[in-house]
């Protein structure tokens, strides 16, 4: 069994296939009709959805609208036989997979016995007593995904705000 995974790992260079990859959403990215920077970040928005709705693991993050802006421009400006390699110039730089912060693996490894614990404790205060209708198949779950809600949604929101008092 050993052997058949070490030998998996070898079938194709990485190099190989990412370009055999970005090839493949350079067509596709050429299939549709681009007449304005509207159409071009259409577009690029429509491969990174394939992509990342495609790979169950990881998903990568959509460069800014300003690094999508500066690729139109110098993608425009090419003639159509250096697209491509603008193209794929952008991809390999700008696309970068998307990683999970401390903060939020923190909150999904501590939030359900914290719920758990929430849940018992509320269950002997007279005001919620109605906690003890909610079984515990469904209130784990449900705090666990609103604290990771909470966590990425004030990640990017404090980062945000550090993002624009340094522009």
């Amino acid at each position: 069994m050993g052997m058949i995974m070490s030998f998996m790992g070898k079938g194709m260079p990485s190099a190989q296939l990412l370009n055999l990859l970005i090839g493949t959403l350079y067509k596709q990215f050429m299939d549709k009709r681009i007449d304005n920077f509207d159409d071009f970040h259409i577009a690029i928005l429509d491969i990174f959805n394939t992509v990342n709705s495609a790979l169950p693991g990881k998903h990568y993050d959509v460069p800014s609208r300003k690094e999508v802006e500066e690729c139109f421009a110098n993608w425009k400006e090419s003639p159509e036989s250096e697209r491509k390699k603008k193209f794929v110039e952008f991809m390999k730089d700008k696309v970068k997979v998307n990683k999970l912060d401390d903060y939020t693996v923190i909150a999904g490894i501590l939030t359900p016995p914290a719920a758990m614990a929430a849940k018992k404790a509320g269950e002997n205060v007279p005001q919620l007593k109605m906690i003890k209708a909610v079984p515990d198949v469904l209130f784990v779950p449900s705090v666990t995904v609103l604290a990771l809600m909470s966590a990425k949604l004030s990640r990017k929101m404090f980062m945000g705000k550090l993002g624009n008092s340094t522009s």
